[in-house]
């Protein structure tokens, strides 16, 4: 059972992701990392979330980076958002779509390709030392 679900929306985000991966593997933290697309799969994201025993989501994305919220919408666990830069705003773009989330789905928001820190955060939430 993954304490953490890393999500990335999509494949190109790999580099993000193993950022995180590298970190958890150095706490010993055990890790489910799935490329799943909250706009081109919603409903595989849907059952993905709902199903998950992590205690923890660090999603990651760029663009609209609307993963962070979908994700943060489906549950009341944690979620971490890691927006992933982008060839014309540098991530701008999706560092403001993760920030502003509504009154009620709250996520937290890690600098732009900020996949070790997300991984740090995860392991403060969870305990570890």
């Amino acid at each position: 059972m993954p304490d953490v679900a890393i999500i990335t929306g999509s494949a190109s985000d790999s580099a993000i992701a193993e950022k995180a991966v590298k970190v958890l593997d150095e706490y010993g933290i055990a890790y489910d990392l799935q490329v799943i697309s909250a706009h081109r799969d919603p409903d595989r994201l849907d059952g993905y979330v709902k199903g998950s025993d992590a205690k923890v989501f660090i999603c990651i994305a760029g663009m609209s980076a609307a993963l962070p919220g979908v994700v943060a919408s489906k549950t009341k666990k944690p979620v971490i958002g890691v927006p992933v830069s982008g060839k014309l705003l540098g991530g701008l773009d999706a560092l403001l779509s993760v920030v502003q989330m509504p009154k009620g789905v709250p996520v937290a928001c890690v600098a732009v390709d900020g996949g070790e820190n997300a991984a740090h955060l995860a392991a403060r939430i969870l305990g570890v030392a």
